[in-house]
């Protein structure tokens, strides 16, 4: 194994996949930086949990498992693609490799993400899909009720006031 790798998201909320991943990537590598992405939503429909929430979950998770050779870095969106590269390299320790999907596996694990919290949205098994230790802690910050309430505000372009229900 050598060197440092950067892996990329936004964890709303971290799931299996998640975690499958952080293990695959470091049978390759000594550490890995967890960087969440859109660090600076939440509390809409695409975004519901906090930048602290998900450092937190991923933190969990990682020590459940073992895993003590991280870093997990806040990246706040720029929306500016021809200095995205430059923003996120000012914010993370050094790194060696960058792990990216090919299309299919990121849309993969985007609609993953969205089967969460459609689950947690309408009642179903949300809690198989993600780590225990994250099932827990998403229950202490009572993240199901604010997937249900943020969702009433959301429209595609951010969020909505004075929504009657």
């Amino acid at each position: 194994m050598s060197g440092r790798a950067l892996f990329v998201g936004r964890f709303q909320p971290f799931h299996r996949g998640h975690l499958a991943t952080v293990k695959r990537i470091l049978e390759t590598n000594d550490e890995i930086i967890v960087g969440i992405g859109s660090a600076q939503y939440s509390h809409t429909g695409e975004n519901p949990f906090t930048a602290g929430e998900r450092y937190e979950m991923i933190k969990r998770a990682l020590d459940a498992e073992g895993i003590h050779d991280y870093h997990i870095v806040p990246i706040p969106d720029t929306h500016v693609h021809s200095v995205w590269v430059s923003h996120v390299t000012s914010l993370v320790p050094r790194f060696d490799a960058v792990y990216t999907n090919s299309d299919l596996v990121v849309r993969l694990f985007r609609e993953h993400g969205l089967k969460v919290r459609h689950r947690m949205l309408k009642g179903g098994d949300w809690e198989s899909l993600v780590p225990s230790v994250v099932a827990e802690y998403i229950k202490e910050i009572d993240g199901v009720e604010r997937i249900r309430e943020t969702h009433k505000y959301s429209t595609p372009y951010g969020t909505r006031e004075n929504h009657e229900d």
